[in-house]
C-alpha cells in the first residue's frame, strides 16, 4: 500500500510544493513546527532513511541543501536545521526548519496552524529561491 507521501508524489493528495526533480519531492510540512518546515522526500518508497542506497542517499542530501538554501533566503532565520525521525511516515524523509533558536528545533514545539493561502503565500517565497 503507498504511503501518504507517494500519494502526494502522484498527485492523489494535494500539497504545497516546494521543488522536485525526477528522483526528489519537497514541500511544506502540514503541521509546521514554525513557517517554512519543509519535508524533503526520495520519491523511491523506502521506509528507513538508512535503506536507501548510497546513490539515492547523497542525492537526497544534495537536494535538501537546495531546499535549505532557498528557505534561508525566503525565511528569516539563524540557520535551517535538519532532523530525521523516520517514525511518522513509513517514508524516507528529511525535515528542515528554519529556526531562530534551537527550542524551535523540538518535536515536542506546539504545532501551527496556518490556513491554505499563508501555506500558499511561504510556498510560493521559498520557490522563488529555487
Amino acid at each position: 500500500m503507498s504511503t501518504i507521501f507517494t500519494k502526494i508524489v502522484n498527485g492523489e493528495i494535494p500539497s504545497y510544493k516546494i521543488a522536485e526533480t525526477e528522483d526528489y519531492y519537497a514541500f511544506l510540512d502540514i503541521n509546521p513546527i514554525v513557517e517554512g518546515h519543509t519535508l524533503v522526500i526520495p520519491k523511491k518508497e523506502i521506509d528507513y532513511i538508512f535503506d536507501l542506497d548510497e546513490d539515492t542517499l547523497a542525492g537526497l542530501n544534495i537536494f535538501a541543501k537546495k531546499v535549505a538554501k532557498a528557505i534561508e533566503q525566503a525565511i528569516k532565520c539563524k540557520r535551517v536545521g535538519i532532523m530525521v525521525i523516520g517514525t511518522e511516515v513509513p517514508h524516507a524523509h528529511i525535515h528542515l526548519i528554519p529556526f531562530s533558536n534551537e527550542a524551535q528545533m523540538s518535536v515536542m514545539a506546539p504545532k501551527l496552524k496556518l490556513d491554505s493561502d499563508r501555506m500558499k503565500d511561504i510556498a510560493g517565497r521559498i520557490t522563488s529561491f529555487i
